[in-house]
């Protein structure tokens, strides 16, 4: 499974600091998902910050 985040990130953070293997902030201040499968471990965290985004711009792949 993969993320991705669509346009809209208002950048508050959230994915990152739910689940930073998969979700980092850029430097324009907005978030971007990792290109790869999202590692076993981090399937619930992943689903965990898609589900609490806050303007769910975060979809499966």
């Amino acid at each position: 499974m993969k993320y991705v985040v669509n346009d809209g990130c208002i950048g508050c953070g959230l994915c990152e600091a739910t689940c930073p293997e998969v979700f980092s902030m850029t430097d324009e201040g907005v978030a971007v998902a990792i290109s790869e499968e999202v590692p076993a471990d981090a399937l619930d965290s992943a689903a965990e910050a898609k589900d609490s985004c806050p303007v769910g711009v975060i979809e499966e792949a």
